[in-house]
């Protein structure tokens, strides 16, 4: 690790995970929705959820993209990386009180542009939730 708690790019290699996990609440799903402005019912209001194919209130999807955020940013590669670029897949919907868990795992590098290519995907109790791709631009020791 650098002085900043994360992984220099010349740190990692193809197959580094690094991972976070959380149960969504009541509050997440609220704040989130005060923080963005997305107040579709969907997340927030149970009667109108419960008129949807889901039945019941589902937390955002950016909401659970955002804890591979928690990954990337204070894990793996960690702080002082810079997020380019990322792909999200939603599969399945998050609901209050599921624990998810956020696995990044590096699956390319470019290391003279300090590139990491990491496969990133949100699981609640085994299933896949979210899938995509992230692209950072990792620390570097060569450029201290």
């Amino acid at each position: 690790m650098n002085e900043l708690g994360g992984y220099d790019v010349e740190d990692l290699q193809v197959g580094t995970q690094g991972s976070f996990a959380k149960t969504v609440t009541e509050a997440d799903i609220v704040l989130f929705a005060g923080v963005t402005g997305d107040t579709n019912p969907v997340h927030i209001d149970a009667e109108a959820a419960a008129g949807t194919m889901f039945k019941e209130r589902i937390a955002h999807g950016m909401l659970s993209a955002g804890f591979i955020s928690a990954v990337l940013g204070t894990r793996m590669p960690g702080p002082g990386t810079i997020y380019l670029s990322q792909t999200l897949k939603f599969l399945a919907p998050v609901k209050i009180g599921d624990t998810v868990k956020a696995v990044c795992e590096v699956t390319a590098l470019v290391p003279e542009k300090r590139r990491v290519t990491l496969k990133t995907t949100c699981y609640v109790g085994g299933k896949p939730v979210v899938e995509g791709e992230a692209v950072m631009m990792a620390t570097s020791r060569a450029k201290r």
